[in-house]
């Protein structure tokens, strides 16, 4: 991460210091690798490619996480790797669904609480990309 996140992370920790949103290192990465797969899933035009599989692994070890450490990757407070990864998840939902017709599986409960409690927070709601924004962001990569 660049030094805007850095930088604007360390004014906000500094103003608004409970909760703390550090992560600790060995946390910081969970949840890493799904974007990437998510990514490689959404240009896929080949559905034997295993690229829909790689992501299914991702987001199930995700979700083990989140049940064994959860609510959210620090445990029961929000932290900057869950501020970090969830405008990630939203794009995954919201293209996957409309490029793919694909959603979250059910058998991922810890992951699906985890998207709505993300989702709902007042700061996502106030700063997301609205649907269609991101389908139109998308749409270039996809069918380009």
């Amino acid at each position: 991460m660049g030094c805007r996140f850095r930088c604007n992370h360390k004014i906000l920790g500094e103003k608004y210091p409970s909760p703390p949103l550090v992560t600790p290192p060995e946390k910081a990465t969970a949840g890493s690798k799904i974007f990437s797969t998510f990514f490689g899933f959404l240009n896929s035009k080949d559905p034997k490619d295993g690229t829909e599989q790689t992501l299914l692994n991702e987001l199930s070890s995700f979700n083990d996480y989140l049940k064994e450490n959860g609510p959210f990757i620090n445990g029961k407070d929000i932290s900057a790797a869950d501020l970090s990864l969830g405008p990630k998840l939203y794009h995954l939902e919201i293209a996957l669904g409309h490029f793919k017709k694909w959603k979250i599986p059910e058998s991922l409960p810890f992951l699906k609480s985890y998207f709505k409690d993300i989702f709902s927070r007042e700061s996502f709601i106030n700063t997301r990309a609205q649907p269609e924004d991101v389908i139109e962001g998308w749409g270039p990569k996809v069918e380009g």
